[in-house]
């Protein structure tokens, strides 16, 4: 299974599901940020936001 089966599967998942994938995304995210300084919350907050952007593309025709 090469890396393009893998996009493809992962995006078959997604197909439908962006909300609850935004979810987990939210819930990740409360999760590193508990274990890590403060510093990093800017960081991971910026990396969630892109993150969400993405399948926001995704959704588009």
């Amino acid at each position: 299974m090469g890396l393009d089966d893998l996009v493809h599967k992962a995006k078959g998942a997604l197909a439908g599901n962006e909300d609850k994938a935004k979810d987990a995304l939210d819930k990740a995210a409360d999760a590193v940020k508990a274990r890590t300084d403060d510093g990093t919350d800017a960081k991971v907050d910026d990396v969630v936001a892109k993150a969400k952007d993405f399948l926001d593309q995704q959704k588009r025709p």
